[in-house]
């Protein structure tokens, strides 16, 4: 069963109070199964959980606050990126050296994930890939947070006009999730 760390659901959830207030946490919990509000009363960033949980809560957070809109997961990931690479995994950054950050990539992904890898290629000065493989749950919203989420890193390692774009996802039919990126 594929797991995810704590720090992702719980990066979602300070994102929701950040910009929903406590009220905005309460209603997205409210709207969830008796069991997963249990499980939600005290999530530990470094304990790991069912990938499931999390798609249970993207599914309310899309419900219930972001009127339907799945492009709400790009900001989450950002926020995420910034709260986590900020603190505990600054270690990832490398400032100055976009490539030498998206290198790290396998070990990030180990970082969040239980199941499955994720691979970087460069393909030019200013642009690589990254592709995730055997990854066995996945969702279209959590390909969102990643987006959003190497967006905001790359910007963190001091790239201008980043672009990443999801150019094939399982959650849609692909066989792997891959994205492309770029900067200036």
């Amino acid at each position: 069963m594929q797991q995810v760390k704590g720090t992702v659901l719980k990066s979602r959830l300070l994102f929701l109070e950040d910009h929903f207030g406590k009220e905005g946490v309460s209603k997205v919990l409210d709207s969830l199964s008796a069991e997963d509000r249990k499980a939600f009363r005290l999530i530990l960033p470094v304990v790991w959980y069912p990938f499931a949980l999390g798609e249970r809560l993207d599914d309310a957070i899309v419900r219930v606050l972001a009127g339907g809109d799945t492009t709400f997961f790009e900001r989450l990931g950002e926020a995420s990126a910034e709260r986590n690479l900020g603190t505990v995994h600054r270690g990832f950054l490398r400032p100055g050296h976009p490539h030498e950050f998206l290198e790290k990539t396998p070990s990030i992904y180990r970082t969040y994930y239980e199941v499955g890898r994720r691979e970087y290629a460069r393909t030019g000065p200013t642009s690589g890939v990254f592709t995730t493989y055997d990854a066995e749950v996945f969702s279209a919203p959590d390909c969102l947070t990643i987006v959003g989420w190497h967006r905001k890193a790359l910007e963190m390692c001091g790239a201008s006009g980043v672009r990443v774009r999801e150019t094939e996802c399982r959650a849609k039919g692909g066989k792997v999730c891959r994205y492309e990126i770029s900067w200036s």
